[in-house]
């Protein structure tokens, strides 16, 4: 049987990968599926950087908006969703391409990762879950430094869906699952990929964060925090951790705690980058494209393309 075809366009945060997919997919006639753990829920638009109708330009985009921000989602619901979409894609014998940075969510469309192979029980995730409730998970990241190094490098100490997870893996079964997730990498891929990772001179991307973070605050984006507040969601909610959004609660009350709040968007952000980077350059088969080797989104576009049609459509 022969693999579906697939493109992946991966990068850290704030490197331009939504205006590259988006010609891509015009040149190429293909969907976009997003890999994003945060844009698939419904009023995160501003912290999340969610495309516009004006910024798709025509091209069908899939699992955005598809939850509200007081439903649960993580990467099991992910691959689950995303297999749904590439076979209403093929189904119009149109190319999917996948964008995003969240590594772990690639990392489980390419390999049909199974996620039930764990957990023998719930108890030991409900004692975690109590802790980081009781204001512990600092303590629990400490943990997971000791055990699993390699995931603490990747695994954000806010993100407690994978922090839970990390050391619920390592007292069922005794391994770390960074080396579970290594071996999940070295499984046979389900598609035909180009996986491209985008990259740019640090200090270049750095200073696009901090200006995309500076931007977000002048197009609302505590206004839009406080809103989902004012529905009820709090830190415990899965859309609520993302960056942008916990800094933020509580709403700051004076200019200073504001911009203490906007420093540590800033700095969380850059430290996302760094991980994701961390993640990508243990994937196999990666074509890496510096910006700083390209002119513009054009050209890198047309270098994308041509790989595809060469190694990929004609299968040389």
């Amino acid at each position: 049987m022969v693999k579906p075809p697939l493109i992946i366009i991966a990068g850290p945060t704030a490197v331009g990968k939504t205006a590259i997919s988006v010609k891509l997919a015009k040149k190429l006639n293909a969907e976009i599926i997003s890999a994003d753990s945060m844009q698939v829920y419904k009023g995160l638009d501003i912290g999340t950087a969610k495309i516009t109708e004006e910024e798709m330009d025509g091209v069908r985009h899939h699992m955005i908006d598809i939850l509200d921000p007081s439903e649960n989602f993580d990467v099991s619901v992910f691959k689950e969703k995303f297999d749904e979409c590439v076979m209403d894609i093929l189904s119009r014998n149109h190319i999917p391409i996948m964008v995003g940075g969240t590594g772990f969510y690639i990392q489980a469309a390419l390999y049909g990762i199974d996620f039930n192979d764990n957990a023998k029980s719930g108890e030991y995730r409900k004692h975690l879950e109590e802790l980081i409730k009781d204001g512990k998970a600092s303590e629990l990241f400490e943990k997971l430094k000791e055990v699993d190094p390699k995931s603490a490098e990747i695994i954000h100490p806010n993100n407690h869906v994978r922090l839970t997870r990390a050391l619920e893996y390592y007292h069922e079964t005794g391994e770390p699952i960074s080396s579970h997730n290594e071996k999940e990498r070295n499984k046979e891929s389900r598609f035909r990929e180009l996986f491209c990772v985008i990259t740019d001179d640090r200090e270049k991307l750095y200073d696009r964060i901090d200006k995309r973070v500076d931007k977000m605050m002048e197009d609302g984006l505590l206004k839009e925090v406080e809103r989902l507040v004012n529905l009820g969601l709090n830190k415990d909610n899965t859309s609520m951790k993302g960056i942008g959004y916990h800094e933020l609660i509580p709403i700051p009350e004076d200019a200073f705690s504001l911009f203490k709040c906007v420093s540590k968007i800033k700095q969380d952000s850059r430290h996302y980058a760094k991980r994701q980077l961390t993640w990508f350059r243990r994937e196999k088969n990666v074509t890496w494209i510096d910006r700083c080797d390209f002119k513009d989104n054009d050209s890198i576009v047309d270098f994308i393309y041509k790989k595809y049609v060469t190694e990929i459509e004609n299968g040389n």
